[in-house]
C-alpha cells in the first residue's frame, strides 16, 4: 500500500504541489517541503482521533459520505480561477475537526522548520485536507473499507507506521525538549501553571470536537 509520503511523488502530488504552492505564492519546492510535513502530520492526528470508538466512527462516515474521493477527478479544475472558497471553508472545517487547538501549533511549528510564514502554512493546510480526505475516502472505497478496524489498518499503512505520529509530535514540541504537553500547556495559559495542568491537557488531546 502506497503511503502518504509516496503520494506527494505520484502525478496527483506534483500536481497538487504546483497548483496549492501557486495559490500561496512559494515555489514547489517550497510547497513541497510543506506537504511534506502537513500531509503525514494530518495523517497522525487522524489515528489519533479514530483511537477512540465515536472518533473512529465519525472519520469513517466522513470517508464513505462526502470525502469519497470525487475530489480528485478533476483537481485541475479546482484551482481555475482561485481555489474554490467552499474548499477552503470545508479544509478549515476539516482542520478544526483533528487538530482542534491545536491547528496553530502545527501552522507555527511547520513555519518554523520551512522559514515560511505560517499565513501561508495556514492556506496551504485549507486546500490540502478536503484533497487528503479526498484521497483517503478513495483509498476505503477500492479497498472496500466498511468497519472502523480497516479504517485502522487503511490510516496505519497510508501514514507510514509511526512517521506521522512522530512528526506530529516533532511539530508540538514548540521548544524542543522532547515533552509536547508543557507546549500545548504554554500554548492555551499563556505559559501560567503548566504542570499542574498538563495530565488534563494530555487526556484531552485530539479529543474529538
Amino acid at each position: 500500500m502506497p503511503d502518504i509520503f509516496e503520494l506527494l511523488n505520484s502525478d496527483l502530488g506534483k500536481q497538487l504541489i504546483t497548483k496549492t504552492g501557486n495559490e500561496a505564492g512559494i515555489s514547489s519546492e517550497q510547497t513541497s517541503e510543506v506537504l511534506s510535513m502537513a500531509l503525514p502530520a494530518l495523517m497522525g492526528a487522524m489515528q489519533q482521533n479514530a483511537t477512540s470508538a465515536q472518533g473512529a466512527q465519525s472519520l469513517l462516515g466522513a470517508l464513505t459520505s462526502k470525502h469519497d474521493g470525487s475530489i480528485l477527478d478533476n483537481l485541475g479544475d479546482l484551482f481555475q480561477g482561485g481555489v474554490n472558497s467552499d474548499v477552503l471553508q470545508d479544509g478549515s472545517g476539516i482542520l478544526g475537526h483533528i487538530l482542534g487547538g491545536k491547528q496553530t501549533a502545527i501552522e507555527n511549528g511547520i513555519s518554523k522548520k520551512t522559514g515560511i510564514s505560517s499565513q501561508q502554512i495556514a492556506q496551504i493546510l485549507k486546500i490540502a485536507a478536503p484533497i487528503l480526505m479526498g484521497y483517503l475516502g478513495k483509498q476505503a472505497k477500492e479497498k472496500n473499507v466498511s468497519t472502523t478496524d480497516g479504517l485502522g489498518g487503511l490510516l496505519e499503512g497510508l501514514g507510514g507506521g509511526s512517521k506521522g505520529g512522530s512528526l506530529l509530535t516533532s511539530l508540538l514540541d514548540a521548544d524542543g525538549d522532547g515533552s509536547i504537553i508543557d507546549d500545548v500547556a504554554g500554548m492555551v495559559l499563556g505559559g501560567n501553571n503548566k504542570k499542574s495542568t498538563a495530565g488534563s491537557l494530555l487526556g484531552s488531546l485530539f479529543k474529538k470536537k
